[in-house]
């Protein structure tokens, strides 16, 4: 009499470990699908960012040159040579074209800060670099444009040509260059300020 062959029982215990436990990038949060297009979506906002930043100095440049007092110079001629000299030696115009620049650059940082914060809640480090960046940019863009527009940067032929005691413009100059920053640093500032008030909490842990 023989004893009844029955197969020895399963034991699966090991492959159901193996199929339910989690892939490690998923235990740490860092899993492909969740990092990889996560960093190349901010990337690439951060560089659409940056250019449409640049680009809007070209509307500050504009504002620049058309709002900028202008500084009046007159040329005279002592011993056969022209000399140009402030018509008004105790004018406040210099400093007014400094001082419209860098409210105009502090305006604009503000508009660009509301409306990336606006467009994009969650920030991020490479939004937070294309908003300084692009208003830097933006801003340089500006300067050389205003100049471009602005009167003959050549100003022994300028009053050569407008005549002796002939009042005439003096090129558009911005001698405080620190005035290239107030873009950045306002659109950085107001961007901060936005997202400690207004931006994502992170949940809070129990």
């Amino acid at each position: 009499m023989t004893a009844p062959l029955t197969p020895p029982p399963h034991d699966d215990s090991a492959h159901q470990v193996w199929q339910g436990a989690p892939p490690a990038g998923a235990l740490a949060g860092h899993g492909p699908e969740q990092d990889g297009p996560g960093l190349r979506t901010e990337l690439r906002e951060a560089a659409v960012t940056t250019v449409v930043l640049a680009l809007g100095g070209v509307l500050l440049g504009l504002l620049w040159w058309w709002l900028a007092p202008r500084v009046p110079l007159v040329g005279d001629v002592l011993d056969k040579s022209w000399v140009v000299y402030l018509k008004d030696s105790e004018g406040e115009q210099a400093v007014g074209v400094d001082g419209t620049f860098t409210l105009l650059g502090l305006g604009f940082g503000l508009v660009s800060a509301l409306v990336v914060f606006l467009l994009r809640r969650r920030g991020g480090v490479p939004l937070v670099v294309a908003l300084g960046l692009g208003g830097l940019l933006g801003s340089l863009l500006a300067w050389r444009l205003g100049i471009w527009l602005g009167p003959d940067p050549d100003v022994l032929a300028h009053a050569q040509a407008a005549g002796k005691g002939v009042t005439f413009s003096a090129p558009l100059k911005l001698s405080a260059k620190g005035a290239l920053l107030a873009w950045p640093l306002a659109g950085l500032l107001a961007h901060l300020g936005l997202t400690a008030l207004f931006g994502p909490r992170d949940p809070e842990t129990p």
